[in-house]
């Protein structure tokens, strides 16, 4: 027996009983009401699979207008319910009629007991299917609302953060294309969720996509997507990061590190607004709001003949450069103190303070690694702190981290990644000088900051 609900509204009880008759070994609830005034007093109206609905109820009528008119009422009170009109007096008119406005389908009297049955459980497999498919929707809203939610705050009072922050709230609700900019470490990932919380997509994903770590080989088929058998590990289709945020925003993060190759078939992508999957041929629309970043001087790449000038066009609508933590004085404090909060949570050491020999110490560093690096910082204090007063001693920064003393126990990853660092610092974040001066690729040095944590 099904578990389905059935509901039967018709004015005849010999119609009603029959059908009672007929439904009661096929499902496990049937109720019956022999007046349509009362479906609004059932309270569990929106229950049931099926509703079963006469068109006409008063004697000498054969319009269909009653029938029409419970339809629109049973639609305002239920939300997938499917919903089947029967009549004696029908007619093909009757019937588009009928499914124009909302029924799921259209039986006439004398009907024929099989092909009733099968009518009724092909509405209750379709009302079951529009609940499964209500219920994603709102799984799915729920899940991209979290996403959405996991973030962390802007921290910071200065004159510089305010300004970005006005620009970016200026921005956030139009359609236009975004590059942010800046030293690495600033938080342009925040300024790029901040945009997206703020636009009219706010309830769609965000996806971001860290382009210098995707290799040559992988590039269309992480974005674009592949169908199975496209390549030797395509097992299935998959969707890529383009089709993941239609209707949402896409956040290429790191955009300097693209090849010209992959520049090329991204901008005919960003014109075309439709991509293909590796391995198909039909072509997918795409509806993206495109955010991107780079610490890179765009600029000058194109210049250089390293950085396509019409992509730089298509994605520098508006540039929002994000400033470094030594011009932002005022919120290295504010952020110490959030930082210190947080961890102290974290690892269970509450009620830990800064005084102020290390606030002095704070103000005093360049942080070459801007927020980033005072977040390590702070991390790395709290972990080790055996006091609940943080001094300036509790506080080591990276150029400071091999003394005299320490040098016999440097490993060869410890002296390359302090080389890194002073290069990016030298250069001041200019991965290609950098890479330059270490005598290797743009991608290699790239490779190596994601290693060790830079």
């Amino acid at each position: 027996m099904n578990k389905g609900k059935i509901l039967i509204v018709d004015d005849k009880k010999s119609v009603l009983s029959a059908l009672e008759l007929l439904l009661q070994s096929e499902y496990k609830t049937i109720t019956t009401l022999a007046n349509p005034n009362g479906i609004t007093s059932i309270s569990d109206l929106n229950t049931y699979n099926v509703i079963m609905l006469d068109m006409n109820f008063s004697a000498g009528v054969n319009t269909g207008n009653e029938g029409f008119y419970w339809l629109k009422r049973i639609n305002e009170l239920t939300q997938n319910t499917s919903i089947i009109m029967m009549t004696a007096y029908g007619g093909v008119e009757l019937a588009v009629r009928a499914l124009k406005e909302g029924a799921t389908d259209f039986i006439l009297k004398p009907w024929d007991n099989h092909k009733l049955l099968s009518t009724i459980q092909s509405a209750y497999q379709l009302q079951q299917s529009r609940k499964e498919v209500s219920h994603l929707k709102e799984k799915t809203k729920h899940l991209k609302q979290l996403i959405n939610k996991n973030e962390t705050p802007i921290i910071g009072n200065s004159k510089a953060i305010n300004q970005v922050l006005k620009i970016t709230q200026k921005v956030a609700k139009t359609k236009a294309n975004i590059l942010i900019t800046g030293e690495n470490g600033t938080g342009k990932e925040l300024i790029a969720q901040a945009i997206h919380n703020g636009s009219l997509r706010k309830d769609e994903v965000l996806v971001t996509v860290d382009m210098g770590a995707i290799t040559e080989s992988l590039f269309e088929s992480e974005l674009f997507g592949h169908t199975k058998g496209a390549f030797t590990d395509a097992h299935e289709d998959r969707a890529g990061k383009f089709e993941t945020a239609n209707g949402g925003t896409l956040f290429l993060d790191e955009i300097g590190n693209l090849s010209l190759t992959l520049q090329a078939k991204l901008l005919a992508v960003l014109e075309n607004r439709e991509i293909f999957r590796v391995g198909s041929n039909d072509p997918i629309p795409v509806d993206i709001r495109l955010i991107c970043a780079t610490n890179c001087n765009l600029e000058q790449m194109v210049d250089e003949d390293l950085f396509r000038e019409d992509l730089l066009y298509r994605i520098n609508t508006i540039q929002i450069e994000v400033p470094p933590l030594r011009l932002r004085d005022d919120d290295i404090l504010l952020l110490a103190e959030y930082f210190l909060t947080s961890y102290s949570s974290k690892y269970g050491k509450s009620g830990l303070k800064l005084n102020a020999s290390s606030k002095k110490k704070l103000l005093n560093h360049q942080w070459p690694g801007n927020v980033r690096e005072l977040q390590h910082t702070i991390e790395r204090s709290v972990i080790l702190s055996e006091h609940n007063i943080l001094t300036s001693n509790d506080f080591v920064f990276k150029k400071q981290a091999f003394s005299a003393t320490q040098e016999m126990n440097i490993t060869l990853d410890d002296m390359e990644k302090t080389m890194i660092e002073n290069a990016l610092v030298k250069h001041e974040q200019n991965f290609s000088a950098a890479a330059n001066q270490l005598g290797i690729t743009r991608q290699t040095l790239y490779n190596k900051i994601k290693r060790y944590g830079i």
